[in-house]
């Protein structure tokens, strides 16, 4: 296990890892530092069950640099991190409490270097515990709370200006949508594209909640295991990431995808099988940034609505742009939007600036 580990470091181009083995609990937490090259690191804590610590371990580094990318375009003062707590099962009650408790710890000791917030099967709940023994932390209840709906709102704006490059309005009326993944962001995200005129579709793992969300907005279903095959405009993956690979993207029956998920392509190169396809792509990293907007900026940077407001409809806007520098330079989206992230970290580096809010 341990060269598994191992592996996975040595293959990151990341700043920091911290790992640290829970034998209360018999799981393992990891903290990935990516960069704090714009600021310090910020980025969900993750719950969840996995096959192994490495690749607990693999999903935290993955998922700090995409945090380092949302926050290079989102034009915010802040690296990227991410945290995993890999458990056995879900914990709950004081079994739940102990275990933030002692990862509240792990985050002190690292200094304010990273803040985090809340991720998969993490609410503001958990994170009022930890911040009863540590300051670290962004969206917990007394604070900016649940960042979901803010999210959703980000990706309306993306997938609104998406559409609008393909056919020069913006109105969703007419397009079909399919949503994957109707969970606080998915499900909100449904309700936004259901009243601007969409003819939406949904989908879920959990079938159940499907059709609760279906039943309550007159819409259709589609079961999970067609999800990416399913005839629509727009596909909005919500859930997990992973799910746009070369396996998969031949199968595609959609003209874009825009969704919230985190790490929707499984490797760099899905970005031109997906343009290959013909098939336009907003980066993830870009369209899913409403929920930092919400929970970083008011908390951080002081913002109130009016600030929350143009920075959501912004998300539209650097999509555009991503869309134009694509077009013009015959490249991916993808790697059209990283070249923005790059052009940003090198402005800091060229300006000497790290940590502006621990200085």
């Amino acid at each position: 296990m341990a060269s598994e580990l191992e592996h996975v470091i040595q293959a990151w181009d990341g700043e920091q890892v911290v790992g640290r083995f829970d034998a209360p609990s018999g799981g393992w937490m990891f903290v990935g530092i990516h960069s704090r090259r714009l600021g310090p690191a910020a980025g969900g804590t993750r719950m969840k069950v996995y096959e192994s610590p490495a690749e607990a371990l693999r999903d935290a580094t993955r998922l700090a640099a995409g945090m380092t990318a949302k926050f290079a375009v989102a034009g915010l003062p802040f690296g990227g991190g991410k945290a995993v707590l890999a458990v056995p099962r879900l914990p709950e009650g004081d079994e739940r409490r102990a275990l933030l408790h002692r990862y509240a710890n792990l985050v002190c000791s690292l200094g304010g270097n990273y803040l985090t917030g809340c991720d998969m099967n993490t609410t503001p709940t958990d994170l009022d515990v930890i911040a009863e023994t540590c300051p670290h932390v962004f969206g917990h209840s007394a604070g900016s709370g649940e960042p979901g709906p803010f999210t959703a709102r980000g990706v309306y704006h993306g997938m609104r200006a998406s559409v609008a490059h393909l056919n020069g309005s913006p109105t969703l009326t007419g397009q079909t949508v399919l949503v994957q993944g109707v969970g606080s962001v998915g499900a909100r995200l449904a309700e936004l594209v259901v009243e601007d005129g969409a003819e939406l579709l949904v989908s879920d793992v959990d079938a159940g909640r499907a059709d609760e969300l279906a039943g309550r907005l007159g819409v259709k279903t589609v079961p999970a295991e067609r999800a990416l095959e399913a005839d629509c405009d727009v596909y909005a993956p919500c859930a997990t990431g992973g799910t746009l690979s070369a396996a998969a993207i031949p199968g595609l029956r959609c003209r874009i995808v825009a969704g919230a998920a985190n790490n929707q392509l499984a490797e760099p190169a899905d970005a031109d099988r997906l343009r290959d396809r013909g098939i336009l792509y907003a980066p993830d990293f870009v369209i899913n940034a409403g929920g930092i907007y919400h929970n970083v900026g008011r908390e951080s940077l002081g913002w109130g609505d009016a600030e929350v407001d143009r920075a959501l409809a912004g998300i539209g806007d650097t999509l555009a742009e991503i869309y134009a520098r694509s077009e013009a330079a015959g490249i991916s989206t993808g790697r059209a939007a990283q070249e923005l992230v790059e052009a940003r970290l090198e402005s800091a580096r060229s300006r000497g600036s790290v940590n502006p809010l621990l200085t």
